[in-house]
Parts: structure tokens; C-alpha cells; sequence
């Protein structure tokens, strides 16, 4: 193997190395915005019912249910 296919090889593996490190990060930035969304969406089902329940007892007092 000549000292250009060993350079070549080299530069190949570095560009090679170089996008699965961007394609890697990338993944984790997305994973890492779907994990909040999901932690938002736990919370919304978890005390969106306490919410909507407050808002609907304001409603009726504002229109003199009680």
C-alpha cells in the first residue's frame, strides 16, 4: 500500500468519523427535546385535570352557579 492509499484511507476514516459525530449529536439533541416534550406532556395528564377543574369552579362562581 502506497503512502497516498494510506493518506487516503486516513482522510476517508476522519470525514467518516467526523459525520457519524454530527449525526450522533444531532440524534441527541432530538432525543433530548422528545424526553421534555414527554416530561411536559407527564405533567399536563398528571395536573392538567387540578387546572381544568379550578377553571371550570371560577366559570361557574363568575356566572352564579355558586
Amino acid at each position: 500500500m502506497s503512502e497516498d492509499e494510506k493518506l487516503q484511507q486516513n482522510i476517508n476514516r476522519t470525514t467518516s468519523k467526523h459525520a457519524l459525530n454530527q449525526i450522533h449529536a444531532m440524534l441527541e439533541q432530538e432525543n433530548k427535546i422528545n424526553a421534555e416534550k414527554a416530561r411536559a406532556l407527564r405533567w399536563l395528564l398528571r395536573y392538567g385535570w387540578v387546572i381544568l377543574f379550578l377553571l371550570f369552579a371560577i366559570l361557574f362562581y363568575l356566572a352564579g352557579v355558586f
